[in-house]
């Protein structure tokens, strides 16, 4: 970023540092915390692939973001790795200086083939979605599409390839699979991978979520101190949305997000991008702008460059903060699975 440029910022005085890139609105499996399948069955409509950004218009956009200051970018979906060709989007975003981190959000189903692909084009690290490695509990809660063992060779394939450090995210819903989050956090403790326990969230509009299915981050580090005791550490980088534990025996750390509990809206440094090129400013967002139009429409780089400056210089969210005062969670608000967790 040029550094005679003052750094960009929203209303809230928050800077622009990280941006989520959706490449697909579906995905191969139906949990049903973000993409129940009584809502998203084989009758349901997804975006067409004329619809979609293409890859040298997601490239194009992403130097302007890497320009006003973001360092981060995450492929997410749906499934990322259900776009077809999606290493070749990997290499041309790999190629934009001032990259600092380029990560993929994963189910792990597809990565045995993808992974060696994917390393080689640039990218750093995976992060990994399992909730459970118990498999009547996991199969639950991915709608019956994926064994555990096939998310663990998943990871395997991305260890080989060293898509590393490994992160797994955890969706925890009491009742559900809190039961067997020791179980897990053991598990990744022994492997070397990064847990990152996420407390269950209002997600879209379809995932029938209740406060009373939300397991506090301060019971999941409880439950897990009380058998693997825990010390809390720093954030690595401002606007990093984990509570950071390490184990007191130095084997490793985990995280916990926090977001209903103990809301980060402040110090949120993350911008959105739908598969279809609208920019959304907060997870729980109802409003963007669509960056597609001007695309098509041959814009020009400083046009388009004032669009996305506009859009994040008008930021305001903060919906994990007033979620608690209001007497019923925001309707109509975008779905997870259309621009990434």
């Amino acid at each position: 970023m040029d550094q005679l440029q003052p750094q960009l910022q929203d209303r809230l005085a928050r800077p622009l540092r990280d941006v989520r890139i959706s490449v697909t609105d579906r995905c191969n499996f139906r949990c049903p915390y973000c993409m129940p399948a009584e809502f998203f069955g084989e009758h349901f409509h997804f975006l067409p692939r004329e619809d979609l950004l293409q890859f040298e218009e997601i490239t194009r956009l992403a130097r302007f973001f890497v320009k006003l200051g973001a360092v981060k970018l995450r492929l997410t979906g749906g499934e990322p790795l259900m776009r077809q060709q999606i290493e070749r989007l990997v290499a041309m975003l790999s190629g934009i200086e001032g990259v600092g981190d380029l990560a993929l959000t994963t189910n792990g189903y597809l990565l045995p083939e993808k992974a060696p692909a994917l390393k080689e084009a640039g990218l750093h690290r995976v992060t990994v979605s399992l909730d459970s490695l118990d498999d009547a509990v996991f199969r639950r809660m991915n709608g019956g599409k994926s064994s555990v063992e096939r998310v663990l060779q998943g990871i395997q394939a991305a260890e080989r390839a060293a898509l590393t450090p490994i992160k797994i995210n955890a969706v925890v819903q009491r009742g559900v699979n809190d039961h067997t989050l020791i179980d897990l956090a053991r598990y990744c403790k022994d492997q070397g991978y990064i847990l990152r326990l996420i407390e269950y969230m209002d997600v879209g509009n379809q995932n029938g979520w209740r406060m009373d299915q939300v397991l506090s981050a301060d019971e999941m580090a409880a439950r897990i101190d009380a058998v693997m005791p825990l010390e809390p550490i720093e954030a690595n980088y401002q606007g990093e949305v984990a509570l950071r534990f390490r184990y007191r025996d130095g084997g490793g750390e985990l995280g916990m997000i926090a977001s209903v509990t103990k809301p980060f809206c402040g110090s949120c440094t993350r911008l959105r991008l739908s598969p279809e090129g609208k920019l959304f400013t907060c997870l729980f967002g109802t409003h963007s702008t669509d960056l597609r139009e001007p695309l098509r429409a041959g814009v020009t780089d400083a046009d388009l460059e004032s669009i996305v400056r506009g859009t994040w210089g008008q930021r305001a969210d903060r919906y994990s903060e007033v979620r608690a005062q209001l007497k019923q969670p925001r309707s109509h608000k975008v779905e997870m699975h259309h621009i990434g967790g």
